[in-house]
């Protein structure tokens, strides 16, 4: 290898992803999130999704195949949000606006879509898990839709337009 972890990092971060806060529920049934950047589709039939979370992220435990998921992704209005769940601290959702669908995990109102399901399964990805599950229900609404919340080069970007 000819590059350091820090190069190959801001490398990365030339490649724009939009920003969605996971959540999850405990198995005591307290709600969880995370922000994640690394987030995408894997396939239509069935509607599979991924998402990663860095292996000591406090939430990566409850999202074990079997599990409930919602994929929140953010809508450029939703900057605090995405701040709010990047940290680590307990009860991340007092206080924080959501409804909740059909498996009782948080769905944040307003995103540009929302995708409810189940894990079904975890995969070894370095530092990361990464997370493949089911998608039994979206929500993505068509006219109207806000523009995403982007992440490009360390810092929250626009959609060029």
């Amino acid at each position: 290898m000819t590059f350091d972890p820090r190069t190959f990092r801001n490398a990365l971060g030339g490649f724009a992803t939009g920003v969605t806060i996971v959540s999850g529920l405990a198995q005591d049934g307290v709600a969880v999130g995370s922000t994640v950047n690394s987030f995408s589709s894997v396939s239509l039939d069935p509607p599979l999704v991924l998402f990663s979370l860095v292996t000591g992220n406090n939430s990566a435990e409850h999202f074990a195949p079997g599990r409930p998921f919602v994929v929140n992704v953010l809508a450029a209005g939703q900057t605090a949000l995405s701040n709010h769940f990047a940290k680590s601290f307990d009860d991340k959702w007092k206080d924080i606006p959501h409804e909740t669908w059909d498996t009782g995990v948080p769905v944040v109102p307003g995103a540009v879509a929302n995708f409810e399901g189940e894990v079904i399964a975890n995969h070894d990805g370095g530092d990361h898990v990464i997370i493949v599950g089911r998608v039994t229900r979206l929500h993505a609404p068509q006219d109207g839709a806000p523009p995403p919340l982007l992440y490009f080069k360390g810092k929250y970007a626009g959609v060029a337009g």
